[in-house]
C-alpha cells in the first residue's frame, strides 16, 4: 500500500475556511477529506474536486466508486465531445449518426471510413469477447477496485451528460447531438479493449472487414506458389508496411530514469516522462490527482476515459511508458481445402471457417436509415484478413488465406496494472505488479523510486513465439519478414505451430515475465522507442527473443540523443552546472531542443548547400535557389528553438532524406559503436542533393523564406491566436518531438502528434516528491473552456507548471476552486 499523506486537523480547518466560495453540486456539506469506506455507493458521501493551476483537478473521495464518480464528472466537463465520440465508435454507430463515408475515429484504430470502423466494432460486440472478459475473476478480469472505479466513472459521466450534455446550451459543439447520451460500464470496457488491441487488430480493420473468399469458378492457384522474386518483393513490402504502420500509429515517447548514482543535488532519483501522443482525438491525455485516503494518492495523466493514472507518481514511485518494439500480433497462413476456400486444413484435417453476418445501421444521404450487412470470417487462430498492416495486400486465394492472431484479444487487464502501479512502493513492487497482472498492451515501463533505483521493464503482452518456433514454423514469407520486423508469419496448417505457453504467464499464448527483458539499476535507464538492447550501454540487454525486438542494429537518432543526454549529464559535460540529473536539469535538457542529426550532419549540410553550382539545388520542380539558406545553416546552433533560423529547412530535409535509397550517411553503422554510427552526410550522393532541393522547394512553395525562424512557421492557432512552437521531428533526433501537419501553402500550422504530457519527478530522501508537469495541448478540447490553450502558451514559452501534491501545496494555490459532488 502506498504511503498517503493524511490531512491534519489544521489543514482540514484551512480547507473548511475556503469552502465559502465553492461550487456545490448536489451536496449540503463540504468536508475536506471524505472518510474511507468499503461500503456500497449510495450513502451520499461527498466527492471533493479541488482545481489548481491550469485546471488540474485534485479528486478526493471516501471510496473507489466515489473516486471514479469524481473522475467521470470532471473529465466529461473538460472533454465531453471527445469522450462521446469514442463511445460512439465502440458502439459501432458512427455510420448511423455521422454517415458511412465520413472519416473514422483514428484514435481507436485504422479504418478507411465510418462503415469499416462500425463493421469491425460490431464484430467485436457480436463476439461478446468483452462481456466474457468482464465476467472473469482477476487476474483475467477486472479487480474489485477497478469494477468500483468504472461503476463510479459511469455515474459521474452520466451526471454531467444529464445536466448539460444533451442540451442545446452554449459550450461544446456536441451538445444537443443525439449521439451524446449516457453510457454503461460495458461501453467503458469496450473502450479499454479497443485501446488495448489498437496495435494489432486495430491496425487492420480494413483487412478484417474486407476479406472475401475467391469467387466461385476462379481457377485454382498454382501448386508451386509464388516465385522467388515475387516472394521477396512481398516480404519486403510487408516488412515496410509493418514499420510504416508502427510509425503511422502516431505513438512514441522518451523516458529517462536515474537512480542514486545518476542524480545530482539532494535527489535520490529522477524520472523524466515525455510521451509523444496525438494532440487531437481519443488518445489525448488528461491530468488529474486521485486520492482515496489511506489507500491511494497518485498524480499524473491518463488517456481520456481511463479512470486511473497511467503515467505519474505517488509518494515513493514515479513511472512512465514508451511504445515498445515488441510485436503484439502474428499472422498465420492456412492451406485451404481444394474447391472450398472457406475450409482449411490443420494436420490434414479440414476445419470450416466460422461465418459471422455483421449488420450495422447507416444514415442515407436523404437522412433515412438503412442496414448494411457483411459476412466476416474466423478461424481457430483469429479473423481472416484480406490485407495486412498499412493495407498491404495479402489476397485470399484458392490456395491459402492469411489469418490474424492478436495477443491482446483476451486482455482486459490494463487497468489492473495501472491501478497497481499507482499503489506500488518501489521499483521491486512495480515489477511485481507488472508480473502479476501482465496487462500492459504495447508499452515498456520506466520507473524511479525513493530508494534510488531506476527500472526498465518490457513486461507487457507479447506473443509466445520463440526464435525456435519461428525457425520451425515460418512460411516462406515469414522466413523473410520475421527477422526484419519481428512479426511472425507461421504455418497454420500444422498444429505444432501454435503459439506456446509459459507456466508464469497469466494466459496461454503469451510470453511469461521470465522471458521478457528488464533491469533495475542505480545509475540510469533510458528508452526512446527502440528495442531494449541499449537501455544502458554499460550493460546491453540481449536475453530476449526476436519477437520482442532486435539487437546490434542501428538506433534512431532520437535514441542516440536520449542515451548521450544521459551520459553527458552524468559526466557533467553538457554545459549545465554540476553532474547528475535533477528536476531542473531534466527540464532544461528537454527544452534545449538539441538535434542529434544536426550534430552529426550540420556542418556537412552547410558544405552541401554551398556546393550547388550557382546556388541552385535540384528538385522535381526544377532548380531551386538555396543561396539564402547557407548562411543561416552555418550560423544555426543545431537546436529547434522558436527563434532558430535554418531549423525548419533542416527538418524538412531530414524528412525527405528518409526516402533516400541506402540512406544518407558516408560511414555505415557499426554495432561496436552504435551511438556514433552511422555518420557523415553523403554530400556527393545525387539523391541526398535532391532531397535537400525538395525541402527547399517545399518551403518556397509555401512562401516561407529559407532562413525564417522556426516559430514563425511552426505554430498552432488557438482562440484566434497564433502560438509559435519549439521542438522538432523524430527524424532530426530531437527529444522534444513535434510532428506538424504540413500545409503546402502555409507550412506547419497544426500538430498531429508529439510531446503531450510532460512530468519530471524528483524524490528527495525525505518528504514529498517534487514534480513539474506540462500538458502541451491543455486540459480541454473545448474551445469555450478557459483551459483550452493555457498550457499550450506555457509550452510555447518553455514554462513548466510546478505540481501541487500535498494538501498544503494544494491549499496555497491562488487559483484554488472547489467543487463538491454527492455520489449517488
Amino acid at each position: 500500500m502506498s504511503r498517503v499523506t493524511r490531512l491534519p486537523a489544521r489543514t482540514r480547518g484551512a480547507l473548511a475556511s475556503l469552502l465559502a466560495g465553492i461550487t456545490l453540486v448536489g451536496a449540503t456539506a463540504a468536508p475536506a477529506a471524505p472518510a474511507p469506506s468499503d461500503g456500497p455507493a449510495g450513502s451520499g458521501r461527498p466527492v471533493v474536486i479541488r482545481y489548481t493551476e491550469s485546471g488540474v483537478p485534485h479528486i478526493t473521495a471516501g471510496d473507489w466508486r466515489g473516486l471514479g464518480y469524481g473522475y467521470g464528472y470532471a473529465s466529461a466537463t473538460d472533454n465531453l465531445c471527445v469522450l462521446a465520440d469514442a463511445y460512439l465508435t465502440v458502439r459501432a454507430e458512427r455510420s448511423r449518426y455521422l454517415g458511412p463515408d465520413a472519416p473514422a475515429d483514428t484514435g481507436l484504430g485504422v479504418a478507411g471510413d465510418n462503415l469499416t470502423s462500425d463493421l469491425y466494432f460490431q464484430r467485436v460486440k457480436d463476439s461478446r469477447t468483452v462481456e466474457e472478459l468482464v465476467a472473469q475473476p482477476p487476474p483475467l478480469g477486472p479487480e474489485p477496485e477497478v469494477r468500483k472505479l468504472i461503476d463510479g466513472y459511469v455515474r459521474g459521466y452520466n451526471r454531467y451528460v444529464a445536466a448539460t450534455g444533451a442540451s442545446g446550451a452554449d459550450g461544446p459543439a456536441c451538445r444537443g447531438k443525439a449521439w451524446v447520451r449516457p453510457i454503461t460500464p460495458l461501453d467503458v470496457y469496450r473502450h479499454f479493449h479497443a485501446v488495448t488491441t489498437m496495435s494489432g487488430s486495430g491496425t487492420m480493420m480494413d483487412g478484417i472487414t474486407g476479406a472475401r473468399p475467391p469467387a466461385p469458378g476462379k481457377p485454382p492457384a498454382e501448386a508451386s506458389g509464388p516465385s522467388a522474386a515475387s516472394l521477396k518483393a512481398t516480404a519486403s513490402g510487408l516488412s515496410a508496411a509493418v514499420r510504416t504502420a508502427r510509425k503511422d500509429g502516431e505513438l512514441g515517447s522518451n523516458a529517462l530514469a536515474t537512480g542514486s548514482r545518476g542524480t545530482g543535488g539532494e535527489a535520490r532519483s529522477v524520472l523524466l516522462a515525455n510521451p509523444h501522443f496525438p494532440w487531437h482525438g481519443a488518445r489525448r491525455f488528461w491530468q488529474s490527482h486521485l486520492t482515496l485516503p489511506g489507500r491511494l494518492d497518485v498524480s499524473g495523466a491518463s488517456l481520456l476515459g481511463f479512470p486511473a493514472v497511467l503515467i505519474g507518481h505517488n509518494h515513493d514511485l514515479a513511472w512512465t511508458h514508451t511504445v515498445s518494439t515488441a510485436a503484439t500480433y502474428g499472422l498465420y497462413e492456412v492451406p485451404l481445402v481444394p474447391g472450398d476456400p472457406t475450409r482449411y486444413l490443420v494436420d490434414g484435417v479440414p476445419e470450416r471457417m466460422r461465418a459471422h453476418r455483421v449488420a450495422v445501421r447507416v444514415r442515407a444521404a436523404d437522412g433515412t436509415e438503412d442496414t448494411v450487412e457483411r459476412t466476416l470470417w474466423d478461424t481457430r487462430y483469429g479473423p481472416v484478413i484480406g490485407s495486412g498492416p498499412g493495407g498491404f495486400p495479402l489476397p485470399w486465394t484458392t490456395r491459402s488465406a492469411h489469418v490474424l492472431r492478436d495477443a491482446n484479444a483476451g486482455n482486459l487487464r490494463a487497468l489492473n496494472s495501472w491501478l497497481g502501479l499507482g499503489r506500488a512502493r518501489d521499483t521491486d513492487d512495480a515489477r511485481r505488479v507488472l508480473t502479476r497482472t501482465q496487462g500492459l498492451p504495447w508499452v515498456n515501463t520506466v520507473a524511479a523510486d525513493r530508494r534510488g533505483r531506476a527500472l526498465y521493464a518490457d513486461l507487457q503482452v507479447v506473443p509466445h513465439v520463440t526464435d525456435d518456433l519461428a525457425e520451425r514454423c515460418s512460411t516462406p514469407l515469414g522466413e523473410q519478414v520475421f527477422p526484419t520486423s519481428g512479426v511472425p508469419v507461421l504455418d497454420g496448417g500444422r498444429g505444432d505451430c501454435a503459439w506456446g505457453s509459459d507456466p508464469d504467464a497469466v494466459e496461454p499464448g503469451i510470453l511469461g515475465p521470465a522471458r521478457l527483458p528488464s533491469t533495475d539499476r542505480g545509475d540510469y535507464v533510458v528508452n526512446a522507442n527502440n528495442s531494449p538492447w541499449l537501455t544502458n550501454p554499460a550493460a546491453p540487454l540481449t536475453d530476449y527473443p526476436r519477437v520482442v525486438g532486435d539487437q546490434g542494429t542501428p538506433r534512431s537518432l532520437r535514441t542516440q540523443e536520449a542515451v548521450l543526454t544521459a551520459e553527458r549529464r552524468l559526466a557533467g559535460t553538457d554545459g549545465l552546472p554540476g553532474r547528475g540529473l535533477t528536476r531542473e536539469a531534466a527540464q532544461r535538457l528537454l527544452f534545449r531542443d538539441h538535434s542529434r542529426a544536426a550534430e552529426l550532419a550540420g556542418a556537412d549540410t552547410v558544405r552541401l548547400c554551398r556546393a550547388f553550382p550557382g546556388g541552385l539545388a535540384p528538385s522535381s520542380k526544377g532548380p531551386v535557389d538555396v543561396s539564402a539558406a547557407c548562411p543561416a545553416l552555418e550560423a544555426w546552433d543545431g537546436t529547434f528553438r522558436r527563434d532558430s533560423r535554418g531549423a525548419l529547412l533542416f527538418a524538412r530535409f531530414m524528412l525527405k532524406a528518409e526516402a533516400v535509397p541506402g540512406g544518407i550517411w558516408r560511414t555505415p553503422f557499426d554495432p561496436a559503436d552504435p551511438l556514433h554510427t552511422p555518420r557523415g552526410l553523403a554530400v556527393d550522393d545525387p539523391q541526398v542533393q535532391r532531397a535537400f532541393g525538395e525541402a527547399a522547394a517545399e518551403l518556397r512553395t509555401a512562401g516561407i523564406p529559407l532562413d525564417a525562424p522556426l516559430g514563425a512557421h511552426q505554430y498552432v492557432v488557438r482562440d484566434g491566436e497564433r502560438i509559435p512552437l519549439h521542438g522538432g521531428p523524430h527524424q532530426a533526433g530531437v527529444l522534444n518531438v513535434i510532428t506538424p501537419r504540413w500545409d503546402p501553402a502555409a507550412g506547419a500550422t497544426e500538430v498531429e502528434t508529439g510531446t503531450s504530457f510532460l512530468q519530471v519527478t524528483e524524490f528527495p530522501e525525505r518528504g514529498a516528491p517534487r514534480a513539474s508537469t506540462l500538458l502541451t495541448y491543455a486540459q480541454s478540447a473545448d474551445p469555450s473552456s478557459p483551459h483550452h490553450a493555457d498550457q499550450t502558451r506555457l509550452y510555447s514559452r518553455g514554462t513548466w507548471v510546478p505540481e501541487r501534491f500535498t494538501p498544503a501545496e494544494i491549499l496555497r494555490s491562488p487559483h484554488l476552486r472547489t467543487v463538491v459532488l454527492t455520489a449517488p
